[in-house]
């Protein structure tokens, strides 16, 4: 038997009950496992986390079938172990109650209420556990209007200003690729839960934390947002290019597309002398950002015209030995074949009891799945992969006989009151 790599992040040693589901609490509660936390993946028996088969693809084992375990919950659960537990059973609730005078953080995402019907809200436990952290993440938080109502990214990015914001100007407003309310919330609530563990540590208290996908996606307006708040205005849909800066968005060149991401005049005027049009450097409509602000519509057009007429590997080359931001717009599989990302470890392989090893997600190597890595770097206390995203139910019997020293009996006694 494969003994466990032990945790040497710096939260190794902290026990987190992970009672969320999808993705803003699982990516919350990986970026915690990351750092060394001992994260205990609560899920229903039989059925597990929805993302288990939000697919396909699906991993697939040694003979190329699906094993039901999609890339979808593969992106968000690594480092984390998996119990099964029915805490709406008498025994199901005992034993979450025992798990939770263990843990030093519970993460949960269920409807408001929820939780609360079964002596499971933060209410029902904080004067037994007062050292508890318990981090709620809901749609739109347990106060306001909207508290009762269920949360989902796509909704979020809508309701909370960020689709007003992308897509072309006269085209349709757009969500993003990825579940950023969702993953930017999870991201909001591993801050959160940091920072409560360090007023834990100089007041002994732990807290509640009450996160929503509303309120993230609002913060993180960010500067359009402000631009509303300073100017009474509406901040402009521009698609690839920038409100307030100018030139700053893709081009079209000769076999392709580029970014092109001129932050000041100094720039500028180096691309301009690259480009034979030194003359545009000094040109009072062109000559500050400001100006080029205001005449867009007649620079664009020229900037765009100069970048048709070479390659695009070519403009790469020469604005970045001017140290003129520019880069590619990669697909998924350049990014992972980018030698930065393999310089950074930013794709990682781990064992796991289902894979075949076969196609871009074993990497040709039998028994692992290759994952994302965390970009967290450290010099003393690096991340450390540990344990791939668990099957369901698989360290059951290990968790609980790691935290509650339960034996082959109890725990047989509880499989057969229908607990696990």
């Amino acid at each position: 038997m494969t003994q466990p790599i032990p945790a040497t992040g710096p939260l190794a040693g902290l026990k987190v009950l992970d009672m969320s589901r999808v993705l803003a609490g699982p990516s919350a509660t990986q970026i915690l496992g990351d750092l060394g936390a001992d994260v205990v993946k609560v899920e229903r028996p039989g059925q597990g986390d929805d993302t288990r088969t939000w697919g396909p693809p699906f991993l697939k084992d040694d003979a190329g079938q699906d094993t039901g375990e999609s890339a979808y919950y593969l992106s968000a659960n690594r480092n984390k172990r998996s119990l099964t537990l029915d805490f709406t059973t008498p025994a199901g609730k005992a034993l979450a109650l025992q798990l939770v005078s263990h843990a030093d953080v519970l993460v949960e995402n269920y409807k408001t209420g929820t939780l609360a019907r079964y002596g499971l809200s933060y209410e029902d436990l904080r004067d037994a556990y007062p050292r508890l952290i318990y981090c709620s993440i809901t749609g739109f938080g347990h106060t306001g209007p909207y508290a009762a109502r269920a949360g989902y990214d796509y909704l979020v990015q809508g309701m909370g200003g960020f689709m007003s914001l992308t897509g072309e100007p006269e085209g349709q407003p757009l969500k993003a690729g990825v579940a950023v309310a969702d993953l930017m919330t999870g991201t909001y609530a591993a801050i959160a839960i940091l920072a409560a563990l360090r007023h834990r540590d100089l007041t002994g208290r732990g807290q509640a934390i009450d996160l929503s996908l509303f309120d993230t996606q609002v913060a993180w307006l960010s500067h359009p947002g402000q631009y509303y708040l300073t100017s009474g205005q509406l901040a402009p849909r521009v698609g690839n290019a920038h409100p307030t800066i100018v030139p700053y968005q893709t081009f079209a060149t000769s076999d392709g597309w580029i970014i092109l991401a001129i932050g000041n005049d100094e720039q500028f005027a180096r691309f301009c002398h690259l480009t034979g049009n030194a003359a545009w450097a000094g040109d009072p409509r062109f000559a500050t950002n400001q100006a080029r602000v205001r005449h867009r519509d007649v620079l664009v057009p020229l900037v765009a015209t100069v970048m048709q007429a070479q390659t695009s590997q070519f403009w790469i080359d020469a604005l970045e030995t001017l140290g003129v931001p520019c880069g590619p717009i990669n697909t998924i599989d350049k990014v992972f074949g980018d030698p930065q990302v393999a310089a950074r470890d930013m794709r990682v392989t781990l064992p796991h009891p289902q894979a075949g090893g076969t196609g871009p997600a074993g990497g040709g190597l039998p028994g692992t799945v290759e994952l994302i890595g965390s970009p967290m770097k450290f010099s003393d206390t690096p991340v450390n992969y540990r344990q791939a995203p668990p099957t369901l139910g698989q360290h059951t019997d290990a968790v609980l006989r790691d935290w509650l020293r339960l034996d082959e009996e109890e725990i047989g006694r509880l499989r057969h009151a229908g607990a696990l």
